[in-house]
């Protein structure tokens, strides 16, 4: 999709990478301010193992039990290589406009988010 230009000296980026932008921004932000890894070790045990469970259940049914792709792209390191957990987090929150991806913010806290988002990028760990 080209760019339209507003003057020439202003370029207006499509909508949904406006959007995309922001978002990672802002929770780029967020993580900073929060502090990332200190979220994640707040996570007890016993509810990494729930998280874990969710995310090849629940996030498996569109993208696969191996999370190799289905309906939704995979969630393998591989495939998320390059991208920086804030913005996997992010689509875990807030879904991806125009998918069937559903946003997870009125189910999990920014901080179980977080942890999916790493967990996913370092390869999700089986279920005991």
């Amino acid at each position: 999709m080209p760019l339209s230009c507003r003057s020439p000296h202003q370029a207006r980026l499509p909508p949904f990478v406006a959007g995309m932008v922001a978002l990672t921004l802002a929770t780029t932000l967020a993580n900073a301010a929060q502090g990332a890894s200190d979220a994640a070790t707040a996570i007890s045990p016993a509810r990494q193992k729930e998280l874990v469970h969710f995310v090849r259940h629940d996030c498996g049914s569109c993208h696969g039990l191996t999370l190799r792709g289905g309906l939704g792209p995979p969630l393998t390191p591989e495939a998320l290589k390059g991208k920086p957990a804030a913005y996997v987090k992010a689509m875990i929150l807030d879904s991806r406009p125009g998918t069937a991806m559903p946003h997870w913010r009125p189910l999990l806290p920014e901080a179980e988010a977080a942890w999916i988002a790493e967990k996913l990028l370092q390869g999700l760990p089986d279920v005991d």
